[in-house]
């Protein structure tokens, strides 16, 4: 069953942020846009070029009004210890959520259970705490945060402009289709 669409399960957690530990919880992913993002672990060697990269866009996402959380299944003391000790987690100034018990990660289906660790996983969440998308990757292969910020924008489009949908690469400003019986076959 797709989580497309779901509503967050609900979970609590202990994050780190802003050099303090914070409450995260699926209450802290409403009112505003959020992509959460799972990775196996920290101190390993794909994971922080993802961090890094969305760090860099950080801004970005903000000025879309849109939250990041990163989330593993390592504590929050693995995540201040690598925040301190690694110059790309250094830029990290979005949350980092800790799960070591694993619960978040089984919510969201991302749990590779014989390792204890999470899948890399993409979720865009709307301001109700509803899946809009959702991308899992062999943890072998990096993502883009450009390619997330074009389907953030994308699904903001969409929730705003009812009746419209984003074909393939669309960015914002291009155009868009309305669906209907005078476009079948004309594409």
């Amino acid at each position: 069953m797709s989580l497309i669409n779901t509503e967050v399960k609900p979970f609590a957690a202990t994050a780190f942020h802003n050099g303090q530990f914070v409450p995260v919880t699926n209450e802290s992913l409403k009112g505003k846009w959020s992509v959460v993002v799972f990775y196996p672990a920290d101190f390993t060697f794909v994971c922080p070029t993802e961090l890094e990269d969305l760090a860099d866009n950080y801004a970005t996402f903000q000025k879309l009004g849109v939250e990041v959380y990163s989330v593993s299944t390592d504590t929050h003391f693995a995540h201040k210890a690598w925040h301190d000790t690694s110059p790309a987690i250094k830029k990290v100034n979005y949350v980092m959520v800790g799960d070591p018990t694993g619960a978040i990660t089984r919510n969201f289906d991302v749990m590779i259970e014989e390792e204890g660790l999470a899948l890399r996983g993409t979720f865009v969440i709307n301001p109700d705490g509803v899946i809009k998308l959702c991308e899992i990757h062999d943890n072998g292969i990096g993502r883009d945060a450009s390619e997330l910020l074009r389907k953030v924008k994308a699904a903001q489009y969409v929730a705003s402009n009812p009746g419209e949908v984003c074909p393939a690469k669309w960015h914002e400003g291009a155009k868009t289709l309305t669906p209907s019986l005078d476009l079948v076959g004309k594409i």
